[in-house]
């Protein structure tokens, strides 16, 4: 017969696991964020990475014929560049050194490369950026601050121009001109105004891109 002491600690544990079930799932599983130089870090890591991985999708989406896909992965790939170099200034000024873990690239068929990209995009903007901006505020971090807002605005862009492409991909056979902005990465596919939309700057701080 068990002891009053051990029916209170399995009840306990019973009353915790459902406790746990309870929980939405992304409070189970997510991953927990660091300080802002652990922040900047992972994001500089990650935009390098999604410079590499759009570098090597526009080859493909040329291979296929979808010759908009692939200026669209280019000018992703200028963005993510744009952003892995304010991230690495953010983080030389902490008085670290930017670390960076390319890995090759996995290519598939453009209209899994471009759902990947979405996917991607759709979680640094909603989740990612978010939470190190949180941090960011925390921490009173204006520099790593603005890194990670423009970045989050640039990406909300990437994923509703993939979302675009993977809704109607035979359109996106015809090759159409981007233009990203050299300070913030945000991309557009024309100029309509006279400063970013994002960080401000001239649109003479904008760059096309074939």
């Amino acid at each position: 017969m068990q002891s009053n002491e051990s029916l209170v600690v399995r009840a306990t544990l019973c009353v915790f696991a459902v406790a746990i079930l309870l929980l939405p799932a992304r409070l189970i599983w997510a991953a927990p964020v660091g300080s802002t130089l652990d922040n900047l870090q992972t994001a500089y890591n990650g935009e390098s990475n999604a410079n590499a991985r759009y570098e090597a999708f526009a080859k493909k989406a040329d291979q296929e014929g979808y010759a908009g896909v692939a200026v669209l992965f280019r000018a992703a790939a200028k963005a993510e560049s744009v952003h892995a170099g304010e991230l690495a200034a953010q983080i030389k000024n902490a008085g670290a050194t930017p670390k960076a873990d390319v890995k090759a690239p996995e290519v598939k068929s453009t209209k899994e490369n471009v759902d990947a990209a979405l996917k991607g995009e759709t979680y640094e903007k909603d989740t990612m950026y978010p939470d190190f901006i949180k941090q960011a505020k925390a921490e009173k971090n204006a520099g790593a601050l603005e890194v990670f807002t423009e970045a989050k605005t640039a990406e909300a862009g990437h994923a509703q121009f993939y979302a675009q492409a993977l809704n109607n991909l035979e359109a996106w056979k015809v090759a159409r001109p981007f233009f990203v902005c050299t300070v913030c990465g945000y991309t557009v596919e024309k100029i309509t105004f006279e400063k970013c939309p994002s960080c401000l700057n001239p649109k003479t701080k904008y760059v096309e891109v074939k």
